[in-house]
């Protein structure tokens, strides 16, 4: 069974909004035989990683940058998933108080050099979450988990 792998860094309610979201659209019934496994980042390990099939992630934006979490995950995982992992597919949502431009490019780089595979645009939110930036969550939760479907 394909798995998808939700790592975040999960601070203050907003960022636990958007968490929720994701896992609710990832988890919807219409998504058939794909199992959802999530870590926080300060706890997946590069053994989560090489499991997975295909990754999620969600982090603030701290000082114009992801969270310290988010960026210990990948210097973790980063040589050891290298090679095997490869092409596999991503997306990722990122939560900041006015600006999440740097998160975003910082995961973008990470990204690119792991050549994994971006299936969703990210969804960036700033200040307080709306129905619609929740709503995109759960897209982005259900989009990415239902390329991992057996017959996607």
């Amino acid at each position: 069974m394909p798995t998808l792998l939700i790592v975040h860094h999960t601070p203050s309610p907003n960022c636990q909004a958007l968490f929720e979201a994701v896992v609710s659209g990832a988890t919807t019934p219409e998504i058939e035989g794909v199992r959802v496994v999530r870590r926080a980042a300060l706890s997946a390990t590069a053994s989560d990683v090489l499991e997975a099939d295909g990754y999620l992630l969600g982090t603030p934006a701290n000082l114009g940058y992801m969270s310290g979490a988010l960026k210990h995950f990948f210097d973790q995982i980063y040589y050891p998933c290298l090679d095997e992992t490869r092409g596999r597919p991503f997306g990722f949502y990122v939560h900041g108080g006015n600006d999440v431009t740097g998160a975003v490019r910082a995961i973008e780089t990470v990204t690119t050099g792991l050549d994994w595979r971006r299936t969703a645009e990210p969804v960036t939110v700033t200040g307080e979450p709306g129905k619609a930036d929740t709503q995109a969550c759960w897209e982005l939760g259900a989009t990415v988990a239902a390329g991992l479907m057996p017959d996607a």
